[in-house]
């Protein structure tokens, strides 16, 4: 009968499994016991910055080129007056321009009643003029510091002597396209300006 309801195959008992466990030795923890004691246990080499003290290469860092003048801010070399030259012209020139445009943006809108159109003459003043005069600024501020370094190149020193010739070139250079008169009074200008930021810096800073 079994075989028939086996299908031909005679059916095994499986045998169960034994689990198996583990004794604890004392006699076997002796490393973690030492491990455990004060004695054993040295508390310096568990801080974060322990050993640091050894093989440690100090890398000293210093300035290669000293500044060649000293003004409002240390500058190294023409690169360094290039950029703080420009930037400085630019937002006064920006901020300059914007003030006059409020100015005059307040003046051609006093007699308006809305409030609306009042605002948008006083925008339109301020973006025409701030823009225009910060750009024209800035650009007269990158020839003049570019002449001017090439002049203290050649020259091999820096002087008011340099500024001077330098504003005057870059102001001539920013109105080549309008004549010759145009290119006197803009060089005039420019030059004057530089001898007077030379003499403000000598007295001042």
């Amino acid at each position: 009968m079994s075989w028939l309801l086996g299908g031909g195959s005679s059916t095994k008992q499986q045998e169960p499994v034994k689990e198996q466990t583990f004794a604890f030795d004392p006699s076997e923890a002796t490393n973690v016991s030492s491990f455990l004691t004060p004695q054993a246990l040295d508390v310096s080499k568990l801080h974060p910055l322990a050993g640091l003290n050894q093989n440690l290469e100090y890398l000293t860092l210093e300035d290669e080129t000293p500044a060649v003048n000293t003004g409002i801010l240390p500058i190294k070399d023409w690169t360094d007056d290039l950029c703080y030259g420009t930037g400085i012209v630019y937002l006064s020139g920006l901020g300059i321009g914007g003030a006059y445009g409020l100015a005059e943006g307040l003046r051609k809108t006093a007699d308006s009643k809305s409030a609306r159109l009042r605002l948008n003459g006083v925008l339109n003043a301020v973006t025409r003029r701030g823009p225009f005069l910060g750009n024209s600024a800035g650009v007269i501020a990158l020839v003049y510091n570019l002449v001017n370094s090439s002049i203290d190149y050649f020259r091999g020193e820096h002087d008011s002597y340099n500024s001077i010739a330098a504003g005057a070139i870059s102001g001539a250079l920013f109105k080549a396209t309008k004549g010759p008169k145009a290119m006197a009074i803009s060089s005039g200008l420019v030059s004057v300006a530089a001898g007077v930021w030379c003499a403000v810096k000598k007295s001042v800073f």
